[in-house]
C-alpha cells in the first residue's frame, strides 16, 4: 500500500470512558489500556493517525494497566502517548466531519457513560452516515446500543456485531454489577450478535462496522478497521 494513501486519511477517532467505578461497588474501573495500545499499534502501524476523546475531556480513568504486555508497556512509556491520555478532547466538542472513522474502547466504565451520552449518538451517526466506519471491542460496544440514524433505526439493527458476552460478564462475576448485559441489549435492538467460546479472539465485519468480543479481539479489531480504511481509501 502506497503511503500516500494512509496520508490522505483522516484520522480515526478513539473514544475512552470517563467513568471510574463499577456501579455501586468501591471497584476502580475505566479504559481497558491494550483496548486502546493493540488497536493503536495497527493502525499507527499504518501510518494512520489517530485522535483521542473522552466523554468529559481531560484525563479518563484507566484500567487494565498490565505493563507486562510489551505494547501496553511501550505506549505507557511512551511521553507522546501519555500527553495524548492526559489532555483528550470532550466528545461533545468533536467534529464528526474531521474523522474516517471512530473507535470505542471497552473496559467497564464504558457500560455507564457510552449509552447514556448524546455526543456518542451524534458523533457516531454522524461519522456513519458521511461513509466512515464504527468500530468498538468487547464493552466498547455498550456505545452503540443507543445510537440511531437519521431514519430512526438503530445503527445495530440487522447487523452482523461481536461484544462482551452474557458468559464472560458471569465468568468475571459482574452481570449484577453492570446496568444491563450488553450481548443481550444489543440482541434487542435487533443485532445479530456472533458469540464465541469465552476469551476466544472473535471479530465481527459487517460493511462498515466492525466490532470485537473482549480483550484478546482488540488487536485484530484494529487491523480489519486498518484494512477498511485502506482499502477505501485506495479506490
Amino acid at each position: 500500500m502506497s503511503p500516500n494513501v494512509s496520508a490522505s486519511l483522516k484520522p480515526v477517532l478513539f473514544v475512552l470512558t470517563s467513568h471510574g467505578v463499577k456501579g455501586s461497588t468501591d471497584q476502580p474501573t475505566g479504559y481497558y489500556l491494550g483496548e486502546v495500545t493493540h488497536p493503536l499499534a495497527e493502525l499507527e502501524a499504518a501510518g494512520i493517525a489517530v485522535e483521542f476523546a473522552s466523554i468529559q475531556g481531560g484525563e479518563p480513568p484507566v484500567d487494565g494497566l498490565e505493563v507486562e504486555d510489551a505494547l501496553n508497556a511501550r505506549y505507557w512509556n511512551d511521553a507522546g502517548f501519555r500527553a495524548a491520555v492526559r489532555d483528550t478532547q470532550a466528545l461533545d466538542a468533536a467534529d464528526a466531519s474531521r474523522y474516517s472513522a471512530i473507535f470505542f474502547a471497552g473496559g467497564h466504565g464504558a457500560m455507564w457513560d457510552f449509552p447514556v451520552s448524546d455526543a456518542v449518538r451524534r458523533v457516531t451517526r454522524e461519522i456513519f452516515e458521511a461513509g466512515g466506519a464504527v468500530a468498538a471491542v468487547c464493552h466498547g460496544p455498550a456505545a452503540l446500543v443507543n445510537v440511531t440514524l437519521s431514519d430512526g433505526a438503530y445503527l445495530v439493527a440487522g447487523k452482523r456485531v461481536s461484544a462482551f458476552t452474557d458468559e464472560e460478564e458471569a465468568a468475571v462475576g459482574l452481570s449484577d454489577v453492570v446496568p444491563f448485559l450488553l450481548a443481550s441489549t444489543l440482541r434487542e435492538r435487533g443485532a445479530l450478535h456472533q458469540p464465541a467460546p469465552n476469551w476466544s479472539r472473535q471479530v465481527v465485519v459487517d460493511g462498515r462496522l466492525i466490532t470485537g468480543q473482549n480483550p484478546q479481539s482488540a488487536g485484530a479489531v484494529g487491523a480489519a478497521l486498518r484494512e477498511l480504511l485502506l482499502t477505501r481509501a485506495a479506490v
